[in-house]
């Protein structure tokens, strides 16, 4: 069983998820759920973390949740391809505001520096690849379904340098026709020599045969390898 508490912090609704009675500071993952869904779209996920001794913090993306203003649904219509100026500012606007969420984490003792990691599906992981690159404060980080496209500059080099010694899985579906696989799997050929002292920091793995809206099965291998992977690199 784990504890379930709603927060606010640095004006980012929160659901915080922790092993029963737990009331120290626990390693953490943020975890950032997908275009048009909710941080309640992945409590599943939450307490799966919970369950490894982990504090699990779904957040609401910007735009999202709690934070959805009125209106939005007559603004956005179809795929983030279609809407690609207002999904790049929800991403961007959600990395932006990730650094002060931590900071809170920290001065509340909820948080570890050193033991703080972010993951996140679709969207969420389009937001991780931008948070990673902007904070060097994420000992792990997990990209389901996501691309770096939506936070990559056109100079990357220092973005490209700014990911190690972050121990980052990607993980996408091979037929995915929304956020196909193939930046993703460009990011990670190019950061190879990056990590090249610590290969085992650095993994992705492509799910064959699978759509963006996977199967229950390809879902529960993919979570299963976040968890596994989150909890190795968090100490």
């Amino acid at each position: 069983m784990a504890d379930v508490e709603e927060s606010l912090l640095a004006g980012v609704p929160l659901l915080l998820v922790r092993p029963s009675g737990s009331v120290r500071a626990l390693p953490t993952v943020l975890w950032v759920h997908g275009y048009g869904a909710s941080k309640e779209t992945h409590l599943a996920e939450l307490h799966r973390l919970a369950d490894r001794g982990l504090l699990a913090v779904g957040i609401d993306a910007v735009a999202h949740g709690r934070r959805r203003p009125a209106g939005f649904e007559h603004r956005v219509t179809g795929s983030p391809g279609e809407n690609a100026a207002i999904f790049r500012q929800i991403v961007g606007d959600t990395v932006a505001g990730l650094p002060r969420l931590v900071d809170q984490l920290l001065e509340l003792g909820l948080s570890e520096p050193g033991r703080l990691a972010i993951a996140g599906v679709s969207m969420g992981g389009c937001i991780v690849y931008g948070a990673v690159a902007a904070d060097r404060r994420y000992a792990a980080a997990v990209a389901l379904l996501g691309s770096p496209a939506w936070t990559r500059p056109e100079d990357d080099g220092a973005w490209l340098d700014a990911f190690h010694p972050t121990a980052l899985l990607s993980i996408t579906a091979a037929c995915d026709s929304v956020v196909p696989p193939a930046a993703a799997r460009e990011l990670h050929a190019r950061l190879a020599g990056r990590y090249r002292l610590q290969p085992e920091r650095l993994r992705y793995r492509e799910l064959a045969g699978a759509p963006h809206l996977m199967p229950a099965a390809d879902w529960a291998t993919a979570t299963a390898h976040a968890a596994d992977w989150l909890t190795r690199f968090l100490p």
